[in-house]
């Protein structure tokens, strides 16, 4: 064995090397390549078609926003016609929550559920335009659900404040084509 601690040393050496050569790369790409840290800017989406579309297809009024300021962003929406009759309309709120205005016919403990993300309902009401609105908290989203729409159930719901959700549903024109 009097040959292998020559070849022990040169094999540490060369991981020690390899191991340098690897930070030194790590380095470069850190420094060298472009990354910014900022969320890519959310597109702004037009609804109107969509919108249109829900109203005289739903046998609900169909609810969407007027008189928001430009910097309320649509960013998604979809109406699903068949027996659920989904209306799901998003928004990136002046701060960069979202916001989302979410109608359906389902089952309206599971339609809750899904739209404020396991949320519970709250001992706390709202009146909002001279609608009743009660509070869910403690899901993934906050929500304000209203509670006088017959056949339908409409929540407003997201990562934005309470303040922002009241804004929206504040904002909310229900009509059916």
């Amino acid at each position: 064995m009097a040959g292998s601690y020559g070849k022990q040393k040169k094999t540490v050496r060369g991981l020690v090397q390899s191991l340098g050569v690897c930070v030194l790369a790590a380095m470069v790409v850190y420094f060298f390549v472009p990354h910014d840290d900022h969320a890519p800017e959310v597109k702004r989406i037009d609804y109107s078609v969509e919108l249109v579309t829900a109203r005289r297809a739903a046998s609900y009024p169909v609810a969407a926003p007027e008189g928001l300021t430009k910097d309320w962003k649509a960013t998604s929406v979809t109406y699903d016609g068949k027996d659920s009759q989904h209306w799901h309309l998003g928004f990136q709120d002046p701060e960069g929550q979202y916001v989302q205005i979410e109608q359906g016919r389902q089952n309206r403990a599971d339609f809750i559920d899904e739209a404020s993300q396991g949320a519970s309902a709250t001992r706390r009401t709202e009146e909002i335009n001279g609608r009743t609105w009660t509070r869910y908290t403690g899901g993934r989203y906050d929500a304000l659900v209203l509670e006088d729409t017959p056949g339908s159930t409409t929540v407003v719901a997201g990562t934005a404040s309470f303040g922002r959700l009241t804004k929206m549903a504040a904002a909310l024109k229900m009509t059916k084509a």
